[in-house]
């Protein structure tokens, strides 16, 4: 059935949620009601109905079926009684932090108030699931273990014989309530002659030949079943950060001290829907994957990120292969105006389920 999508408030997120549902073709977008005169400069023009007084009109006119609220001060402006009416004849009311959050499956942190996470049922997760998703974990990291203990002493080998080093590499990492202990890896670079970058791209000219083919079916990361039987990690859960950048990503990056709040994981959501990143604009673009995953976080949930998983491992990529064509065909950040406030646009890769999305817009303040 077809959706007819009114807008309340010509934001930043009401324009990320456009470009959303405009590939959505059961969706019709009717047009954005706001005070705020709509920019031209903006990539996707918004079909301004009105101003808030004129929401009564717009309603009778327009017949809506869903009405995402997206207005960044709602204080004294939201039209309450009129919302309230559309409610009762059947039409959908959201906000549009919900509706982003559905589309996309991760989190506006930007816009994101601290009440949408404190007033979140999400986040608060029963005993019996947690206890049944470490039990898993357990069972699985030393079945594992057995299991592909031939594996794992086929690729030590090829490690040592490939360069100079030992087989196995241990990083200090952040973990749970900001505990520091040692990741292991395969080891997949040769040793730097100087301080290493903590970033993926920084580091391509040290990969082995060896450890390109480890990297691309994530074989790297086995030895890390054995911090899982130490406590340190689960099988699912946002990846352990190094230590190294872990005061830059507190201090830069929205509510990413809520990821210390959980078990990190060998696997989590944001592998599976991201790539690799490699400055801290990336990171952020993670964060908003494992926010996401720690306040949806589910038995099911996480089933479904090993069931992704395994297609890297047995297919050789991930969601990098779906975001490549995006970073070439990446047009430049841009400056607009929005309610006197100057905003940066920058495009930045979403994955959504079921197709690869090359025009998602992130927005920064200027």
């Amino acid at each position: 059935m077809s959706e007819r999508v009114l807008l309340l408030g010509a934001s930043p997120l009401a324009v990320q949620l456009i470009e959303e549902l405009r590939a959505r073709p059961e969706v019709e977008i009717l047009g954005v009601v706001d005070d705020a005169v709509v920019p031209s400069s903006l990539p996707t023009r918004l079909n301004r109905l009105g101003s808030l007084d004129d929401l009564g009109r717009v309603l009778h006119e327009q017949h809506p079926t869903r009405i995402i609220v997206t207005l960044t001060a709602r204080r004294g402006r939201l039209p309450v009684r009129l919302l309230l009416k559309a409610r009762l004849r059947g039409v959908h009311v959201e906000d549009g932090l919900d509706t982003y959050e559905r589309l996309t499956g991760k989190l506006a942190i930007e816009a994101l108030p601290p009440s949408a996470l404190v007033f979140s049922a999400g986040l608060r997760k029963s005993r019996l699931l947690q206890g049944v998703s470490r039990g898993l974990s357990v069972f699985v990291a030393a079945v594992g273990l057995l299991a592909l203990l031939p594996l794992l002493a086929v690729i030590a080998a090829l490690v040592v014989l490939d360069s100079p080093g030992p087989a196995l590499f241990a990083q200090g990492r952040v973990g749970a309530g900001g505990r520091r202990f040692k990741l292991l890896k395969f080891r997949t670079m040769i040793a730097a002659r100087t301080a290493p970058s903590q970033w993926a791209g920084d580091n391509g000219n040290r990969i082995t030949r060896v450890g390109k083919w480890l990297r691309r079916f994530r074989l790297d990361e086995l030895p890390q079943l054995l911090n899982v039987l130490r406590g340190e990690m689960n099988l699912v859960g946002p990846r352990p950060h190094p230590v190294s950048n872990f005061e830059l990503f507190l201090h830069k990056i929205p509510y990413y001290w809520v990821r210390a709040s959980v078990l990190p994981g060998m696997t989590g959501w944001a592998q599976v829907r991201y790539r690799y990143a490699n400055n801290l604009e990336e990171e952020t673009e993670k964060m908003r994957y494992d926010l996401y995953y720690i306040k949806h976080r589910s038995l099911w949930l996480d089933l479904r990120i090993l069931a992704e998983t395994l297609k890297v491992v047995l297919l050789g990529h991930d969601a990098a292969v779906a975001t490549r064509a995006a970073e070439t065909a990446r047009p430049a950040a841009r400056v607009v105006r929005i309610d006197s406030r100057a905003h940066t646009l920058r495009p930045a890769p979403s994955r959504l389920a079921g197709r690869s999305d090359t025009g998602t817009w992130t927005w920064r303040r200027a």
